[in-house]
C-alpha cells in the first residue's frame, strides 16, 4: 500500500460516512461537517451551532498524518477511529493515540512514537 496517496483517502472515506450518517439523523440546530486541509493532512469532523440556548463548538475527530502515521489526536467516537483504520487495513504500528500521554502509549496495542 502506497501510503503518500492511500493514507488520506482511507480517513476521508471513513470521516466521510460519519459526518453524511450524522447528517441521515440530523441533531436539529447543530451542523456537521468535516474540514480537510489535504496540503498538511489534517482532517478534522466538527459539530457547529446551538442547542438549547448555548452555543455547540466541538471536534469529535481530529486526525492527522505525519512522518506516514495517522495520528489521533482527538477522537469522541464509540468505537474509536482506530478500530475503523484497522478495519481499512492500516496496520497498528501505522496509528499513533496522540490524545495519550507519550509515556502511556507503550500501554496501547498501537505506534509507540513521542
Amino acid at each position: 500500500m502506497d501510503k503518500l496517496t492511500e493514507y488520506p483517502k482511507i480517513i476521508k472515506q471513513i470521516l466521510t460516512e460519519y459526518v453524511e450518517l450524522c447528517k441521515v439523523n440530523p441533531n436539529s440546530g447543530i451542523e456537521t461537517f468535516l474540514i480537510v486541509d489535504e496540503s498538511k493532512a489534517h482532517y478534522i469532523w466538527m459539530n457547529l451551532g446551538w442547542q438549547n440556548g448555548d452555543r455547540i463548538s466541538g471536534i469529535t475527530v481530529y486526525v492527522r498524518i505525519r512522518d506516514n502515521k495517522f495520528w489521533i489526536e482527538e477522537d469522541w467516537t464509540e468505537d474509536g477511529i482506530a478500530t475503523d483504520l484497522v478495519r481499512a487495513g492500516v496496520p497498528k504500528e501505522d496509528i499513533v493515540l496522540a490524545f495519550h500521554e507519550p509515556k502511556m502509549r507503550q500501554y496501547t496495542d498501537f505506534a509507540v512514537v513521542s
